[in-house]
Order: structure tokens, then C-alpha cells, then sequence
């Protein structure tokens, strides 16, 4: 895929958020790091309550991401299911279960100074 036709962080943000609500995904957080960070666009964190569905969760997102927009993601941890870490370059993607999510409190560190994360 072309530079040209690759779909803006905007677009890729919707289909995301639109394919982790399809799928039941808890406690979906959203982060603009435009101006915080080079590492992307956006990130956006989400819980599944079971290592299944944490990994079902990741596998169709990177399915239809492929599919719709031509992006293969970069995947970590889909084995474990534990903590699957999707990039697509402009959206990182974290899906969590619960009480890793709680452990690692990842949103935590991506604080606006106003002291409370750019969630939606």
C-alpha cells in the first residue's frame, strides 16, 4: 500500500475503536500523543476479561485491519494473551486482561498536564 492511499491516523483510530467495540472490549481509553510522543498518533488501551478473549480480541482487529485497510500490524505477547501490544505505526493498540492493566497502569504515564489522560 501507497503512502497515498494508506488511511489517516483518524480513520485507522475509528475502524479500531469500531472493531473493539464489535468485540466486546472493556474499558476502551483513548490517548492523542500527537505532540507527545514520535511513537504514533494515538494509543489506545482496552480490557478483555479472559486471556481468550484478550487474544480473540487482537487476532480479529489485525485481521480487519489487513482486510479493510491493507495494514499488517506489528503483534507481541498473542500468545500469552496476558498483554497483545498492536502497532500499526500511527495507533499503538494495548489490550489487556483486567489485572494486568492494573498493574502496569499504562495510562498513567501518558497523563495530560491537566492530570487526567484524553480519554473518549
Amino acid at each position: 500500500m501507497t503512502a497515498a492511499t494508506r488511511p489517516t491516523p483518524e480513520t485507522l483510530l475509528g475502524a479500531i475503536l469500531t472493531s473493539l467495540s464489535d468485540d466486546k472490549a472493556e474499558d476502551v481509553v483513548q490517548i492523542d500523543l500527537r505532540g507527545k510522543s514520535e511513537i504514533g498518533d494515538y494509543m489506545v488501551i482496552a480490557s478483555g476479561r479472559s486471556t481468550r478473549q484478550v487474544t480473540a480480541i487482537a487476532e480479529k482487529l489485525t485481521e480487519r485491519l489487513k482486510a479493510d485497510h491493507g495494514i499488517s500490524a506489528k503483534v507481541e505477547g498473542k500468545d500469552t494473551g496476558d498483554w497483545v501490544l498492536i502497532d500499526t505505526g500511527d495507533v499503538i493498540v494495548h489490550v489487556f486482561r483486567p489485572e494486568v492493566r492494573e498493574f502496569y497502569q499504562l495510562e498513567k504515564m501518558w497523563l495530560t498536564p491537566e492530570g487526567r489522560a484524553d480519554a473518549r
